[in-house]
């Protein structure tokens, strides 16, 4: 397995609940395709740098995790279609 960070951006006009399930959903899509999750930074509410469908403001969250090349497909797949998720970026992370 490599290892890969997922950083995106929610809504941000979400309640705490619709974040957290979210979040959450993400997660477990990542260890029911034969990934691990390492880690979960949720960063907060951040100013975007210029606006994505009328929001200036996003609730940014960091996931690491190992998985394989088709566990970044379907991960990558599914944020395109979400309906919360307003951008995503999934970067393979280099060896320590």
């Amino acid at each position: 397995m490599r290892a890969y960070e997922v950083l995106f951006i929610l809504k941000p006009d979400l309640e705490e609940e619709a974040t957290n399930a979210a979040i959450e959903k993400l997660a477990n899509l990542i260890q029911q395709n034969n990934g691990a999750v390492e880690q979960i930074s949720r960063w907060g509410k951040k100013r975007m740098a210029y606006e994505i469908q009328d929001f200036r403001e996003g609730f940014y969250t960091l996931i690491l995790f190992q998985g394989d090349p088709e566990t970044v497909r379907e991960l990558d797949r599914v944020m395109r279609i979400s309906e919360e998720v307003l951008r995503h970026l999934i970067v393979r992370r280099e060896a320590a």
